[in-house]
Formats: C-alpha cells, sequence, structure tokens
C-alpha cells in the first residue's frame, strides 16, 4: 500500500502536526498550475534584504478628518471574497480585505486571527483532530467507498472553526456558521474559484456544529499543509440562497455585495468606488468614515495624485526603471513615503533533464554562472532585487543559510571553464560552442503578454551568446502554456521561464518528488516539470513534508536545498516586489508581504 503523508505547519501562531504511516490510499499529486502572471502585476523583488518601507508608528493618532483616498491600477470587477484564480485574488485582496477580511490571514507568510475566527485552529488548542477511521481497501490497495472484504484504519483530520458570534452583515443580519456551510455548498454546486476548488478535493465533508462552529473534515488517509485554511468564508444565505452558482459572479451581490468587515460597500461609479464604515461590524471601529478607491491604470498618473495631494496611497504594480528613479527621487525629497516589501511570487529557469544536453550538469552549471542575474535585476526592476538562491524563499521559516548552498554568481570565466571541461567547444572560431558537430542551440519557452520575463528572457539570451550558446525564445499564450495537455505538465521544453507563489510552510512535494514527475503513468499530474529525481533529495522532501519534529523538518529541508542547488534542476531568478506609495501626512501604515497593502488600514493615521 501506498505512504499516507502529513504534512506539518509550524509557523507563527500556528502549530500544527501531522505523521506518515503506511497503509492506505496513494497520495494524490496536485496537478497545481504554475502562476499565471502576466504583466498588470508584474513587480520587482528583493530576497536576502527586503525593501524596508518608510512607515510611522502604528500606535499614531487615528485619520480624523474621516476619510482617505486610495489609488488602484485596475478595477477588480466583482467584490466576491471567492476569486477565480491568484491574479484575481491580487487585484481584489486589498478590497476584499476591508469587505470580507480573512478569517484566517497569511500575515508575513503566518497565519493570524482577524477576528472573524476566534482563534487560530491547532492541536495543541484542540481544534486540530486526528482520528483513526475503518476505510475499504480495492484489489490494488486503495481506498474505495465500495464495500470489499478489505478493511484497515487509517487517519483523519479535522479541523474546528469558531465563528466569532458577534459577526453582523452589513444590513445587521447575524452572521452565523450556516453561511459559512451555505458558501460550501454553493462551490459543491459550481465553479467559485481555484482556491475553492483545491478546498473540495482535499474534504470529506464540511458539516455545522452549532450556530457559530464548524468542522472541515478531511478525506481518510489525505492531507495538505493548506488543511488548516479549509474553512469556507461566509456568504450571505439570506440574500444568495436563489442564486445559482454562475450567476454569482454577475450579480448584483458581487458588485454591490453585503459585507461583514470594518467597512461596506455605498456607491459604485465608473473608476470609483466609495467605501463607508460598517455600523455593525463586529471588530474595532476605524476612525476614518469613508474610504474610496479610484481606478486608473497609469502608474504615473498615481505618483503624480499622491505627490500632489489628490490621493492618500496608491498601489502600484510593475514600477518602470524610469519610475522608480522618479519615486525614489519623490521619497527623498519628501514629496511621498515609498513602501516596498517582497511579495511570494518568484520567477525561474526550468531545465527539462529529459533533453540529453541539459543531462550534462556541467552545462546547467555554465548556463547558471552565465546569466548576470543582478545585472538583468538593476535593468529591468530597478535594482532592487538581490538574487535568488533556492526556490524557499528567504522570509520562509525553511530557508536556508545562503553560505550553506552552491551558489552561482555571475562569472563568465567559470561558464567558458565548465563548457570546455563539458566538451562543448568553438572548433571554427564563429563564437559559437558545437556539440556534435552542430551549435548548441537551446530553446526557451515562456508566456507572452510580459514585457518584463521576455525582457528577462533576452537578457538571458545575450549573457549566453557571450559564452557561445544561442538561445532561441518562444512566446505562447498563458493559458497554452500551464494548460494540462500544455508543454510544462506534458513536458515538450528545454527551458521554460515562469513563476510559482510561495505560501506560508514549503511544502514541496509536488514540485521535487519524484512521484511529482509528469508523466502518463501518473496522468500527468504533479508540478516537477524539470523532472528531477534524486534519491536523497526525494527522501529529504519527503521528511521535511511528513516529520513531526520541527527541528527535524528543518534539517531536511536544509539538505533537500543543498541538493538541489548542486544539481540544478531549476535556476531561481528573483522574487517580485508590492509597490505602495503614501502621502507625506499618513502614517501607520505596514507594507506586509503576504497581505494585502491595505491590512491595517484601521490603524492608518494622519499626521
Amino acid at each position: 500500500m501506498n505512504a499516507l503523508r502529513y504534512i506539518v505547519l509550524f509557523i507563527g501562531l500556528l502549530s500544527l502536526a501531522a505523521c506518515e504511516v503506511q497503509g492506505g490510499v496513494a497520495r494524490p499529486t496536485p496537478s497545481l498550475p504554475p502562476v499565471a502572471v502576466t504583466e498588470p502585476t508584474d513587480a520587482v523583488a528583493a530576497t536576502e534584504a527586503p525593501i524596508e518601507a518608510v512607515t510611522a508608528s502604528p500606535t499614531a493618532a487615528p485619520v480624523r478628518d474621516g476619510s482617505l483616498r486610495i489609488g488602484m491600477r485596475l478595477d477588480p470587477g466583482d467584490l466576491l471574497p471567492y476569486h477565480a484564480d491568484s491574479a484575481d485574488e491580487r487585484a481584489t485582496g486589498p478590497l476584499s480585505e476591508l469587505l470580507f477580511p480573512a478569517p484566517l490571514l497569511t500575515l508575513s507568510y503566518n497565519y493570524t486571527t482577524t477576528g472573524v475566527l476566534e482563534r487560530v485552529p491547532s492541536l495543541a488548542n484542540g481544534d486540530v483532530v486526528i482520528d483513526m477511521v475503518d476505510v475499504y481497501l480495492d484489489t490494488s490497495g486503495v481506498i474505495t467507498s465500495t464495500v470489499t472484504d478489505v478493511i484497515t484504519q487509517v487517519q483523519q483530520i479535522n479541523v474546528t472553526y469558531r465563528w466569532n458570534p458577534d459577526l453582523r452583515w452589513s444590513d445587521g443580519t447575524p452572521l452565523t456558521a450556516a453561511d459559512s456551510l451555505f458558501a460550501y455548498e454553493l462551490a459543491q454546486q459550481g465553479d467559485l474559484g481555484q482556491e475553492a476548488a483545491s478546498k473540495l478535493e482535499l474534504l470529506a465533508r464540511y458539516e455545522q456544529i452549532d450556530d457559530h462552529t464548524t468542522r472541515a473534515v478531511l478525506k481518510p488517509d489525505f492531507t495538505d499543509p493548506s488543511y488548516v485554511t479549509t474553512f469556507w468564508t461566509p456568504l450571505p444565505q439570506h440574500m444568495l440562497a436563489e442564486v445559482t452558482p454562475e450567476a454569482l459572479r454577475t450579480s448584483d451581490f458581487a458588485l454591490m455585495p453585503v459585507s461583514y468587515g470594518p467597512y461596506a460597500v455605498a456607491r459604485r461609479d465608473q473608476g470609483s468606488l466609495r467605501l463607508e464604515r460598517n455600523p455593525h461590524y463586529a471588530g474595532s471601529v476605524p476612525e476614518t468614515d469613508v474610504v474610496t478607491f479610484l481606478f486608473r491604470d497609469n502608474p504615473d498618473l498615481l505618483r503624480s495624485s499622491v505627490v500632489g495631494g489628490s490621493l492618500d496611497a496608491a498601489a502600484l504594480e510593475l514600477p518602470t526603471a524610469e519610475l522608480f528613479t522618479a519615486l525614489n527621487a519623490d521619497a527623498a525629497s519628501g514629496a511621498l513615503q515609498l513602501g516596498a516589501v517582497t511579495n511570494p511570487i518568484w520567477e525561474h529557469l526550468d531545465f527539462n533533464l529529459d533533453v540529453p544536453l541539459l543531462q550534462n550538469i556541467n552545462l546547467r552549471r555554465a548556463i547558471a554562472h552565465a546569466i548576470n542575474r543582478q545585472a538583468l535585476i538593476d535593468a529591468h526592476l530597478g535594482g532592487l532585487a538581490p538574487v535568488l538562491d533556492s526556490w524557499i524563499v528567504p522570509d520562509q521559516w525553511a530557508a536556508a543559510p545562503a553560505d550553506q548552498l552552491t551558489r552561482y554568481g555571475y562569472d563568465p570565466e567559470t561558464a567558458q571553464r565548465l563548457l570546455d571541461e563539458a566538451g562543448f567547444v568553438d572548433t571554427d572560431g564563429d563564437g559559437l560552442r558545437e556539440a556534435n558537430g552542430a551549435p548548441v542551440t537551446l530553446q526557451l519557452l515562456t508566456t507572452e503578454g510580459s514585457p518584463l520575463r521576455l525582457a528577462i528572457a533576452e537578457g538571458i539570451q545575450a549573457d549566453l551568446r557571450a559564452v557561445g550558446i544561442t538561445l532561441e525564445i518562444t512566446q505562447i499564450p498563458t493559458a497554452d502554456l500551464y494548460s494540462l495537455d500544455g508543454p510544462l505538465f506534458r513536458r515538450g521544453f528545454e527551458l521554460a521561464l515562469f513563476a510559482w507563489i510561495a505560501g506560508p510552510d514549503p511544502r514541496g512535494w509536488e514540485r521535487w518528488s519524484c512521484v511529482s514527475v509528469p508523466n502518463e503513468g501518473n496522468s500527468f499530474t504533479g508540478n516537477n516539470f524539470a523532472g528531477w529525481c534524486f534519491f536523497e533529495a526525494d527522501q529529504a522532501i519527503r521528511t521535511a513534508t511528513t516529520s513531526l519534529d520541527q527541528a527535524e523538518r528543518t534539517e531536511a529541508y536544509l539538505r533537500q536545498q543543498q541538493l538541489f542547488t548542486q544539481e540544478l534542476p531549476v535556476l531561481p531568478l528573483f522574487q517580485r516586489v508590492d509597490v505602495a506609495i503614501f502621502a507625506p501626512s499618513i502614517e501607520g501604515f505596514q507594507p506586509d508581504p503576504t497581505a494585502p497593502f491595505t491590512w491595517n488600514l484601521g490603524v492608518w493615521a494622519r499626521k
């Protein structure tokens, strides 16, 4: 029988543990799509030395004139707390956190409550329980709902969520556990987005215990690091009982929802959204009566509006190098305050290890040394992003110390030497190295519609050309690249440039284990697109994602990262950053790597 893997999530306020036993059902390898990040969300990055936001004490006196005006580039469309995909979630996040505060907010890669739930579920407080349950096994040893002669016991996780009994919808109606159950039942009937679909895959059932308590029961012998977030953000059953899932996203509610957060929608016009204080809010009442969002897809206009005083704050996506120069000058002169933090999106270059040329480790290492990643960052990302050394980003708890990893600084001489040692030499003096009598030529695949990715790809192309390697760039539609029938899952590429999103727990099983290499045997699931199957690293990632012991997990993640950087199936490039600007009069803002920039708007103050 296959292994059951219980994944531990030890972060901040949350301390969860689980274990691995033999028996039961094969662990599904999720076919999680890579991050389909296209141009409006491309932004700068930082890794080892996060950019410090210019902030004041969050205890400063609250805003007293009763209003804030905030600029954003994109009008998110619907305002539902359920998002179509990660890009939609990032676009809507600053608004959602004011209307529908996350029951568990991811803050600096930790989970914390927002007052919607009374506490973070954990084994320690009894809200996470692991039961032993009887299950039937089929002839291949897999759990089945069909009654068979083979019965075994496996573990099953239960997570209890305790909803704040003081919660009210902005129309005054009490919010109860039934509203959370209603959202779950709605998701079962139709599509509420990627995150909702992922939760459904984890759950055996979701049930209401009493008026203010729900419980998530995961599938037997199956878990995921996100099991603590298998709650369902409430939707108002009293308003939506007759709305179908298909009609929800285009409904009047989606545009002008009733909310339970500190603010409610008061008015919506083309290019603007007015929020007013929710008089029924169960948390600390913000002093700011009105928050108006203005949507202008012009970062220069947003900057000039903050400098000129017509906006109090603005969020910027993908500032150009020229705009960064202007922002830094504005900040130095005191015309605005610049807040920038690393976000979880990290770009990387994948090597397909089924390609004979790329099986040569000297070639992979030569490519890494030949690419001047910092120069690319300086040229295209404002110079604000140090180079990533590993797939675990620096703010995650399991990030390995840089001095314990194999690192690939820009060193074209070393690249040339490694290529010579690998037998790739320029025999005819044309500047191009040959293999088996033909120029060494590699194909790079990336998404179209992203000037940042194209610029990085062209920079890589120039750097490799300087050491004698030809790189040909192909851009394809995002949906085609990330399709289950596309070149990543079918592994029909040589080099690929795309992004992942880092979560509170590093996870890693679905990206680096041997069983996660997409192939016909697993129906092309799993995200190990490089095809890296290295026995010791596979054992390390197994331990890292299943051990009960935090020290053992840390040691295993360290060893896996050491092997990862040594073998180099993927070259990490950089994280992106979120950039927000604030008027000189605003205090208390605290941009965070994983939370929307409005997460603490209730304590923003005016000098």
